[in-house]
């Protein structure tokens, strides 16, 4: 009941200190004209969110980083709020975020707008930061390497862990990244993944990662206070490259990493709809001597836009798909 209280307290915490500061954020972002670029082979009905304020991960990141920072300070004057297990996760956190804020600036304020780094340079660079990521958790918080539903044991993988973890890492912030792009979406879907590992985390005692993921939960929140449709703010590659990475690093702490593709079904979905796609064309395009398409567009949620439901719709629908498959990596976890 304490580590219940405790968590909601937080995540309670994280979600006003993101509102509150919120409004201010976007005044500023719209001041120094810092708004996002939209896809022109996109859906029409989105050339109207032309120039709304990106760089919104912001929103999400500097609370929880605020929040975690100070509660391991308080282990200073006895209190022991969140471990130091979770400097890993924030570190990763802000390492991805800060290689999102690089993208989102030059993608706003470079010549071509919407290009941003270079997709070789990004890869590299978030490659690098899994592998440090997967190394920190393999040698330095020896975290469970593998759980499997109905085995009750630990399942070691040896090395193998490291290039498991860091594609992971590096998969699903991606993923999180092409899940984004319809108003509350990412944010929703991020929400409901981080929540359910929150509860995996309790049910294995892990308090300190429970109350981060939980922290992490009620900034999501905050932030969809403003990105609900119709959007004010949007978060940008610094928010759902943060989010995406921070999943993997959650689930792997926890060992439940198998059942990520589960939990995170949309952003799992959406990534394969985009290498199908790609993958579909090009063999038509040398088979035939013209790409053809499976999807009327990818990434998955544009497909269901072009088909005629609404963006909303899709939202709504996708997340409640997100509940349902959560539930079930929960049921799966406690087997």
């Amino acid at each position: 009941m304490i580590r219940a209280s405790i968590v909601l307290a937080l995540a309670g915490l994280s979600f006003m200190l993101t509102v509150i500061w919120g409004t201010p954020l976007i005044r500023v972002l719209r001041h120094f004209k810092i708004g996002a670029a939209i896809r022109v082979e996109g859906p029409q009905r989105h050339f109207t969110k032309m120039g709304t304020p990106t760089l919104g991960g912001v929103m999400i990141v500097l609370p929880v980083t605020l929040i975690t920072v100070l509660m391991n300070a308080s282990s200073l004057i006895g209190l022991t709020v969140l471990g130091r297990s979770v400097l890993l996760p924030m570190g990763v956190m802000i390492m991805f975020s800060t290689l999102g804020a690089v993208d989102d600036w030059i993608g706003v304020t470079g010549r071509s707008p919407s290009k941003g780094l270079r997709a070789r340079t990004k890869f590299i660079v978030q490659v690098l930061f899994a592998l440090v990521a997967a190394i920190g958790l393999r040698y330095f918080l020896d975290v469970p390497e593998l759980f499997l539903p109905g085995f009750n044991t630990e399942i070691e993988i040896g090395i193998w862990y490291l290039p498991v973890a860091t594609f992971l890492i590096v998969g699903f912030s991606n993923a999180i990244n092409l899940t984004d792009g319809l108003d509350g979406l990412a944010g929703l879907i991020s929400a409901t993944a981080f929540a359910t590992y929150g509860g995996i985390a309790l049910l294995q005692n892990q308090a300190f990662l429970a109350r981060f993921c939980f922290t992490l939960v009620g900034a999501i929140f905050g932030f969809l206070w403003f990105n609900v449709h119709p959007a004010d703010l949007f978060m940008g590659d610094t928010g759902s490259l943060s989010l995406g990475s921070t999943l993997a690093v959650v689930a792997l702490m926890t060992g439940q990493w198998v059942l990520l593709p589960l939990i995170a079904v949309i952003p799992f979905s959406i990534t394969m709809s985009v290498a199908i796609q790609t993958l579909y064309f090009k063999y038509t395009r040398r088979r035939y001597g013209e790409g053809k398409r499976i999807f009327k567009m990818a990434p998955l949620q544009h497909h269901f836009e072009l088909s005629g439901w609404s963006e909303t719709q899709v939202v709504q629908r996708f997340w409640l798909i997100s509940l349902l498959f959560a539930m079930i990596g929960v049921a799966l976890a406690i087997v």
